[in-house]
């Protein structure tokens, strides 16, 4: 007896439902691996949010301000002071004119002061900022200039930036002076955290 076959058996495409379903999957992962990073965006963009993971300041969220009396500052280094954070990853990857992120730090020292600068660390105006001397080897022995030694008056347009948190900040301390016009934003501690810094 024959079989009758009148009626063509009809498949769909082979796999191509579950490379549809597979790609929906990836796309899906996709979104929810990148919304932090896209969240992060927004939060700076918008609410002014900064996120510091290095340990120049207590590892935490920061947020821009408006007033000139928070004293932190974001601000793009230049010239060897930008080569030399850099390459030896003292920032990452950001939104300065070379490439790299901004730096983060307390400004000290303003038009009209005095800055002493010696192997006991620095005076603003006769007063020793801690953890302010320089060093000639930075955390992973890497050879370090120190900014010669002497009296300072800060000059119109110039501030001095110190982290008097960790001995090891790469500030004014070897570069001396950054220009104002270098300031990108005034910020204020949001929401820091403990932060452990390399040992004396």
């Amino acid at each position: 007896m024959a079989l009758s076959l009148s009626i063509p058996l009809k498949l769909k495409t082979p796999g191509l439902y579950e490379l549809r379903q597979r790609l929906r999957r990836a796309a899906f992962w996709a979104c929810l691996l990148a919304s932090p990073f896209f969240l992060g965006l927004i939060a700076g963009w918008v609410f002014g949010i900064r996120l510091n993971l290095t340990p120049s300041l207590p590892l935490g969220f920061y947020i821009t301000s408006r007033s000139r009396d928070a004293n932190l500052v974001e601000f793009c280094p230049q010239g060897a002071a930008a080569t030399i954070s850099l390459s030896r990853q003292y920032r990452t990857l950001g939104a300065c004119p070379d490439g790299g992120a901004p730096l983060l730090k307390p400004a000290v020292a303003f038009p009209g002061d005095h800055v002493e600068v010696s192997a006991d660390g620095i005076r603003v105006n006769g007063q020793l900022l801690p953890n302010s001397a320089g060093r000639f080897r930075d955390h992973l022995q890497r050879p370090l200039d120190p900014w010669p030694y002497g009296t300072y008056k800060v000059e119109a347009g110039t501030v001095w930036v110190i982290s008097s948190f960790n001995s090891y900040s790469f500030d004014s301390r070897y570069y001396g002076a950054i220009p104002e016009a270098s300031i990108r934003h005034h910020l204020r501690p949001l929401w820091t955290f403990a932060t452990e810094v390399p040992q004396q």
